[in-house]
């Protein structure tokens, strides 16, 4: 049994003897390895470093760092993360990967440094599946508590909106099983505020009868961009709730690894599932085969964990710069503006300009409710752009162009997990309407008022 005395000195001696796992400090040779991020533009310097084994380790590791005064962050995967850590504890739970799995009550118990492929894997066995998202190497519990859309999102929803418990250390560094019972207030708040109320060391989700979907993506040719995008405004709304899609314009890396249809060119990549039975899936797609000319295509029936390659999104760790936004439509004029900025025939540095049909189950009150910030959307729109040194003046202003000239389509909200570069308060407090904001702060005043927790997309106090 740990020691549960309260840290009594200024060196690191208390805070070695409560925890099981490593502690590490500037110039030690493991910390390197111990915070890579996934966005490599992000460096952490962090004062120290707590190799989280559990629950346990996560609450001295709090108390030492309030009785200290340094404010706390977590990583997990490292994804996610838009500013750095410095002169600051960070906290890796990566080392925290329990998972039970429930068949009967189709739910899932998942510690904090759970990937999604590892739920996947684990559900599928009993013909169950997450609400995951796009990338199944995120981390389960930092993208669920920031909302949370995947392929299933417009027949189920966001994945908070299926969180029964979270386990949670508060800046006091007490542990607590928090549900809509025991705490509606903080309960409403974590489902949807991510990391702002403390740190989540495990949580509780439903689980959902899905074994296969009917998926995949057509790639078309860059001649084709103002049709498909026209074509796709058109036909994505008429899709029923259990199919989703998206469209993007991308510029592919001249790399071999890829197939030499898309090696180094524009293209577009339409992505689409649908939760039924192929040959319904088949008759929905139809009409966006005949939109342009597809240049590689791989649609049919995957197992659901395999769903990795509907989006194919990156699995290698790169520099970039990333922001996103709400359309409230998708007209004629959106794609106009669009491809003005973005179209195959500018050469400007971006990756990806992403734009996501939400609605159906997205779009209606979670049961309890929560602060997930996103429902007023019909479509999300996500730029990420490269970010190497030699570029890290110039992206921003491209890839704020982008959302610039998509302004008038814009909610001014945002899903919390696609805010990327908007990290000041202020464009952080946009992301939830004013009421919900304003509700946000009144928590975050109750169980943080030295902010302790203030890094990520920090709210305000």
């Amino acid at each position: 049994m740990l020691n549960t005395d309260e840290p009594r000195s200024d060196d690191l001696t208390w805070l070695r003897s409560q925890v099981r796992g490593p502690v590490y400090t500037p110039g030690d040779p493991e910390l390197p390895a111990e915070i890579p991020t996934f966005n490599t533009a992000v460096a952490h310097h962090p004062t120290v470093v707590v190799g989280a084994t559990g629950a346990e380790d996560v609450a001295a590791a709090v108390r030492w760092a309030a009785a200290h005064r340094l404010p706390v962050a977590v990583q997990a995967t490292g994804h996610g993360v838009v500013l750095p850590v410095d002169d600051a504890m960070l906290i890796t739970t990566h080392r925290m990967r329990q998972i039970t799995v429930d068949p009967q009550q189709q739910t899932a118990h998942i510690e904090a440094g759970v990937r999604w492929r590892e739920v996947i894997e684990a559900a599928a066995g009993y013909g169950l599946a997450p609400l995951s998202g796009s990338s199944s190497s995120v981390g389960a519990v930092g993208y669920t508590l920031g909302g949370g859309i995947g392929l299933l999102g417009r027949e189920y929803g966001f994945a908070a909106d299926h969180v029964l418990s979270v386990d949670l250390v508060t800046a006091d560094g007490r542990l607590r099983h928090v549900t809509a019972e025991t705490d509606p207030e903080l309960f409403w708040a974590l489902r949807g505020g991510k990391g702002n109320f403390g740190i989540a060391t495990a949580m509780q989700v439903r689980l959902f009868p899905v074994a296969a979907l009917y998926a995949g993506g057509l790639f078309f040719a860059a001649s084709s961009a103002a049709d498909v995008l026209h074509a796709y405004r058109g036909w994505a709304p008429t899709l029923p709730e259990n199919a989703s899609s998206s469209v993007a314009l991308m510029r592919m890396p001249p790399v071999e690894q890829l197939p030499e249809p898309l090696r180094g060119k524009f293209v577009m990549h339409l992505r689409f599932s649908y939760h039924g039975p192929a040959a319904e899936g088949e008759d929905l797609l139809a009409p966006m085969r005949s939109a342009g000319a597809v240049v590689l295509e791989h649609v049919g029936v995957l197992p659901y964990e395999a769903t990795d390659v509907v989006h194919q999104d990156p699995t290698d760790p790169m520099p970039v710069w990333e922001r996103g936004g709400l359309l409230h439509s998708f007209e004629a004029d959106t794609v106009d503006a669009l491809l003005k900025v973005a179209g195959p025939e500018l050469d400007v540095p971006l990756i990806m300009v992403d734009i996501r049909l939400l609605g159906g189950a997205l779009s209606r009150p979670a049961s309890p409710p929560n602060a997930v910030s996103g429902r007023e959307g019909a479509y999300s729109v996500y730029v990420i752009a490269p970010s190497p040194p030699p570029l890290k003046e110039i992206v921003p202003v491209v890839g704020g162009a982008v959302l610039d000239a998509l302004e008038p389509w814009l909610t001014g909200t945002s899903l919390l997990n696609f805010l990327g570069a908007a990290a000041t308060p202020q464009q952080v407090a946009a992301a939830w309407t004013p009421d919900v904001y304003t509700r946000l702060r009144a928590v975050k005043n109750s169980v943080d008022p030295g902010n302790l927790f203030r890094f990520g997309h920090a709210i305000g106090i």
